[in-house]
């Protein structure tokens, strides 16, 4: 697990690893060395789909569309990893995520060291007490219809996060955005755009056994569909200061996913395939008058599978990292990696319950968790890809 961001307890040091799990695959360092393998038999070259102006846009950077189709996305070379923030590109590949896939995302490598970092100088509150995380009630979608999984996959193998399907006001009540983290869609500073990023609502909705999901079917698993990344907006602060270690980036560690459907010949929006969306809420409340937050994720690295999903609810606090960037709402909850990106939801500034943060660092030991607080950058995004699909 490249996953959670480990706190040091003196006062002047944070240290933090990003809660994103990865499935057993090359490292980093290697990663973009090798030339890709050929397509398998789970990501069949006839059954990819690529938009003309994503063929356009690939070619732009040199890469050929041919290759792609056949297992050219595998090829992590730096000079073709896309980071910009228009060169997003995410082609279909169906089928791609099928059940066995999903899980292998699931199992965690082992954590990456800590690394220290300075400048806790805004204000930070005492560290939370540790609140063990409930399981959900199955079904899923009759008690959280709005959380689910993202799966993508990196240079280090295929990983997964949690996220949420928000509301649109450009769609009002079909919506087809999904809000997680920065570092579920985006690997930062030193990487590009995550590939082959879809996301599952109410993932494995009947809370199947490990043992039991080795024998499920992909309509179990994914029982409302798997929705492909059409475009995704992470923040500027993200791609240019974002880390896996160290916490650089966090308060500004969010993303908006616009999602279709991998099989087509449905005219339902995500937000109509699974009943509901949350609002989000830009302008949240600060700690002192919230009274609880609730996050929402599905944990994968141990004690937890990765096949579950859980929430944790506690009084934030407040969590500084530099002083001149904002601070980010913190609570007690012994979630692990895989929560990433998942929702927090609390009373929002017109009394009802909305998005105000998504789960974005914790401890390696698994006592807390620490979540941007959407501001002005977090607006500006989700408006940006809101008003870029609104006429369709």
């Amino acid at each position: 697990m490249r996953s959670i961001r480990p706190l040091l307890t003196a006062a002047s040091a944070v240290a933090a690893l990003t809660l994103t799990v990865t499935a057993c695959g090359p490292s980093e360092e290697n990663a973009g060395d090798k030339p890709s393998a050929p397509a398998t038999a789970q990501n069949p070259a006839d059954k990819i789909k690529i938009p003309e102006d994503l063929k356009g846009r690939l070619k732009e950077h040199g890469i050929d569309v041919d290759r792609w189709r056949n297992g050219e996305w595998k090829n992590w070379d730096r000079d073709k990893w896309l980071r910009e923030a228009k060169d997003f590109v995410n082609p279909i590949i169906e089928d791609l995520w099928d059940p066995d896939r999903m899980r292998d995302a699931e199992r965690p490598d082992k954590p990456v060291e800590e690394e220290d970092i300075s400048g806790d100088e805004g204000v930070t509150d005492p560290t939370p007490a540790r609140v063990r995380a409930r399981a959900v009630d199955a079904k899923y979608h009759a008690n959280a219809p709005e959380s689910g999984k993202v799966f993508f996959d990196g240079p280090e193998g295929s990983m997964v996060c949690s996220a949420t399907v928000v509301q649109d006001p450009a769609h009002p009540g079909k919506s087809n955005m999904v809000w997680t983290a920065g570092h579920c869609v985006h690997k930062g500073k030193k990487g590009g755009w995550y590939r082959n990023i879809a996301f599952v609502p109410s993932y494995n909705d009947s809370a199947l056994s490990t043992a039991d999901l080795e024998k499920a079917s992909r309509e179990q698993i994914a029982p409302y569909g798997v929705w492909w990344a059409d475009w995704v907006k992470t923040s500027d602060q993200w791609i240019a200061e974002g880390a896996s270690t160290g916490g650089a980036g966090a308060p500004y560690d969010f993303a908006v996913i616009k999602v279709t459907p991998e099989k087509g010949g449905t005219t339902k929006s995500l937000e109509e395939t699974v009943g509901s969306a949350l609002p989000v809420d830009f302008n949240a409340p600060a700690v002192p008058k919230i009274a609880a937050m609730e996050a929402t994720g599905y944990p994968a690295a141990p004690p937890f599978d990765g096949q579950r999903m859980f929430q944790c609810e506690d009084k934030p606090g407040r969590l500084s990292l530099k002083k001149e960037q904002p601070t980010m709402y913190r609570i007690g909850c012994s979630m692990t990696g895989g929560s990433s990106g998942g929702g927090w939801v609390a009373q929002g500034s017109d009394g009802k319950p909305a998005l105000v943060s998504n789960t974005s660092i914790g401890p390696s030991t698994a006592g807390w968790l620490a979540g941007p607080r959407f501001g002005p950058e977090a607006k500006a995004m989700f408006d940006e890809v809101s008003k870029k699909y609104a006429g369709q």
